[in-house]
């Protein structure tokens, strides 16, 4: 089930937009509700205050005839049918704002409590302050409606939270904008990507790359590499074993063709004989060609600590019968202990190729020594034979693709020194061909740093 690709830069506007709203949200929330609990204070203060000029006023006025009269004060101010005040002596109202009732509005006056409560007068909520006059016997009550303060609440905060409410588009305006430019860098990269054609592995251009998608870049202009070098190997496979393949196939073919025209059994098994022979040369140029490109294309090999004597003793016993076929003398000397770090398998194909050279190289009858040995905190093998050995303007091309030593009949493809030379760059080896001054033939020393068991 294939899943519809995501924008990250919708993702990062909504993110971000989204934590901008909340945080709008969340601010506008205690912003009222601050608002509001200081907006109760200040007005419950205004009412205390109110209340108390009136207890002064009636103090300075004393027993005043008016008290029973129920005189009512006029209203000075648009806003002042919002609020009322009451002044009641010896429970009968002595004063009043002209919107206020004719009945106390915090409740009887023998029940009266000094302070603040909020009441229903008229089907409208009013918060009421209480006070006692000069004596017991004068109560005082000033009030004012709970939705006025409702009103300035509103008011105070469309002041305050509409230009922010207004502000957000353009905040999304920008936030977009911001984002949109920011990801260019990206969108040139893909556009970038989709031009490129297939053989085109060149790496990316890094000019004005942001920092952030600079690993990637490179991450890619290192996956080009690879599969630029993973290409070329395979190019060079396939006309490696295009070329060298024609020899031996075209050499079967004759042989089988020998075989199949030829009357006389002797004559006839030799021709087969040399046909299993050429196939058996075939066999064996594919496994080096095989070799060599999987040690060309692929990662570092996995290391672990290994001991080369046993590993050596092992190969040279493969290689054994091959050196009693043509009467050569084998030589093994390997100290304990020599451990390096390396891959087995790949080590067994150095050593495989280094010992089967010797052998296939050096003529009836001569002595090839194998040495593992500890030197100065390294562990070196030496392959050395009794042979022609090599000159010295051939020891320096050895290592190149097919290059096989001149007036040498022997069959082989020229590839061994080449995967020995690649083995031994994996592993950090160092390798020197040189000419025996014990055997007189050629000696090849490798040398790998000791490791710890």
């Amino acid at each position: 089930m294939t899943t519809s690709p995501h924008s990250l830069q919708r993702r990062l506007l909504v993110v971000v937009l989204g934590a901008v709203v909340v945080a709008w949200l969340a601010t506008a929330a205690l912003t009222w509700s601050d608002a509001r609990h200081e907006l109760d204070e200040l007005l419950d203060g205004h009412l205390a205050q109110a209340a108390a000029i009136l207890v002064v006023q009636q103090a300075k006025e004393g027993e005043d005839d008016n008290h029973g009269e129920g005189v009512d004060a006029p209203s000075l101010h648009h806003y002042a049918p919002k609020v009322a005040f009451q002044v009641f002596h010896e429970e009968r109202l002595a004063m009043r704002s002209s919107n206020a009732p004719d009945q106390p509005m915090a409740g009887a006056v023998r029940d009266f409590k000094a302070g603040f409560a909020t009441v229903q007068i008229q089907g409208a909520a009013w918060r009421v302050f209480s006070a006692y006059g000069p004596e017991n016997d004068v109560h005082v009550y000033v009030g004012e409606e709970v939705d006025s303060r409702a009103r300035i609440l509103r008011a105070v905060l469309r002041s305050t939270l509409l230009p922010m409410a207004v502000a957000l588009p353009l905040l999304a305006l920008a936030l977009w904008w911001a984002i949109h430019r920011s990801l260019a860098p990206m969108r040139q990269l893909g556009l970038a990507l989709g031009r490129r054609q297939p053989s085109a592995l060149e790496p990316l251009a890094l000019d004005g790359a942001p920092t952030e998608i600079t690993p990637m870049i490179h991450a890619l202009n290192d996956l080009f590499g690879r599969i630029g070098r993973l290409l070329e190997s395979e190019r060079r496979f396939t006309a490696d074993a295009s070329h060298e393949l024609r020899t031996p196939i075209a050499a079967i073919r004759a042989q089988a063709q020998v075989a199949m025209a030829e009357t006389e059994d002797l004559l006839r098994q030799n021709a087969l004989h040399n046909t299993l022979e050429g196939c058996d040369r075939a066999i064996r140029l594919v496994d080096q060609l095989l070799t060599l490109s999987r040690l060309e294309s692929s990662a570092t090999p996995a290391m672990t600590s290994l001991d080369l004597g046993p590993l050596v003793r092992r190969v040279v016993a493969d290689v054994a019968p091959k050196a009693v076929g043509k009467g050569q003398t084998l030589e093994l000397e390997t100290a304990p202990d020599c451990r390096i770090a390396g891959s087995e398998t790949l080590l067994s194909v150095l050593v495989r190729n280094l010992v089967d050279n010797a052998v296939r190289y050096s003529p009836r009858g001569a002595r090839i020594q194998i040495a593992v040995q500890h030197n100065a905190g390294q562990v070196c093998l030496r392959v050395e034979d009794s042979g022609p050995g090599i000159a010295d303007a051939d020891l320096k091309r050895l290592g190149e693709r097919f290059f096989r030593v001149p007036g040498n009949d022997e069959n082989g493809s020229g590839l061994g020194w080449s995967i020995v030379k690649r083995i031994a760059a994996v592993h950090q080896l160092h390798v020197l061909a040189e000419r025996s001054t014990q055997l007189g033939g050629l000696a090849v020393t490798v040398q790998a740093r000791a490791a710890h068991a």
